[in-house]
């Protein structure tokens, strides 16, 4: 879940079609402005803006789209690395959409909200970000259906609910070290996490008037993004790094913004209160799901437990990186993810 880890020219005709937004430099920062967001919970975003950044092109067929939402505390730029021929998705043959999540920081967050700022931001859940992804999707690219969605981490929780809230929408979802629910392990993570932010001695009620480091709450997320074997050889100067960690905390990202994300992961369940046997069955996307064998940020169970109700096909990273496997391992993960997306 951390923020570590990646036209040739069309005829007349297609340039009459393409939405403006298309033809903005590559990787570059856009909003789009959705207006009002109802969330699930029946409150309402204002002025709900949505970031992302596009790669590529799309073809004569508009067929070549792949939505790559971010992972938590991540924002699209953290992308980039990953988009190019030879990373997971390559921009010579797909237009790839980076999307930033709510509660980022740069789409609508507590942080960045004028109307509704810090605590008074209504809480959103996984399945709200994924409303407003189809939107930018749909009314601002203007696309009728995406290739794929692909996400690591809290990407890869958007993935799953995208499989389920909207199964017609895509060929291919390709859920990264994500959960379609988080487990009792999961739970205690992102709730002890929560109260590392809560008792900052700044917190003040999420009403401070300076950025805080909560650096409690990312010492917990150290301790979990990796193995204890890969941390103690790849940390070798404790001190400096315990003193940089206290120093810095979970900035740049804000502390509103952070607890909105954490309880967006900790409320996820694609079934909506019913069984993941009925949401499997609305499935109708080709399905890789890709996990970490030794992941304790993200416990690969129950995403290979539904992948198992699918019937699709898996891949587990089984070093001992954890969570960080994405990058660990990319020699293995991005030439699969690039074979899935061209296939079958």
């Amino acid at each position: 879940m951390k923020r570590t880890l990646r036209f040739t020219v069309c005829v007349l005709g297609c340039l009459a079609v393409a939405p403006p937004a298309i033809a903005a430099q590559q990787g570059e920062q856009q909003i789009a402005d959705l207006g009002v967001c109802k969330l699930a919970s029946g409150k309402k975003i204002e002025n709900c803006r949505i970031g992302y950044r596009t790669w590529g092109s799309l073809n004569a067929a508009r067929s070549n789209a792949v939505l790559f939402p971010t992972w938590f505390s991540g924002v699209s730029a953290n992308l980039a690395d990953a988009v190019k021929p030879e990373g997971l998705v390559d921009p010579t043959k797909y237009f790839v959409i980076a999307v930033d999540a709510l509660g980022d920081g740069v789409s609508s967050s507590p942080s960045n909200s004028a109307a509704q700022h810090g605590p008074d931001f209504p809480a959103f859940t996984i399945e709200d970000m994924v409303n407003a992804e189809y939107r930018l999707a749909t009314e601002t690219l203007r696309l009728k259906h995406l290739h794929a969605v692909m996400g690591i981490s809290m990407g890869g929780i958007q993935t799953f609910e995208w499989m389920v809230d909207y199964p017609e929408f895509m060929d291919e979802a390709i859920p990264i070290v994500g959960t379609p629910r988080p487990n009792s392990r999961d739970l205690l993570l992102c709730r002890t996490d929560e109260d590392a932010v809560k008792s900052d001695p700044e917190w003040r009620q999420g009403r401070y008037a300076q950025p805080i480091a909560a650096p409690v709450a990312e010492l917990i997320w150290q301790l979990n993004l990796t193995t204890p074997a890969n941390y103690a050889r790849t940390h070798k100067s404790f001190d400096t790094e315990y003193a940089r960690l206290m120093a810095n905390g979970i900035s740049p990202f804000d502390a509103n913004d952070w607890l909105a994300q954490l309880e967006a992961v900790a409320h996820h369940d694609i079934s909506h209160g019913g069984t993941m046997e009925d949401a499997a069955k609305r499935v109708k996307a080709r399905v890789l799901v890709i996990n970490a064998a030794q992941d304790e940020m993200v416990n690969p169970q129950p995403a290979l437990d539904f992948a198992t109700l699918l019937g699709a096909k898996t891949l587990v990273l089984e070093g001992d990186c954890g969570h960080l496997a994405t990058s660990c391992e990319a020699a293995k993960l991005d030439p699969a993810v690039r074979a899935f997306l061209d296939g079958p």
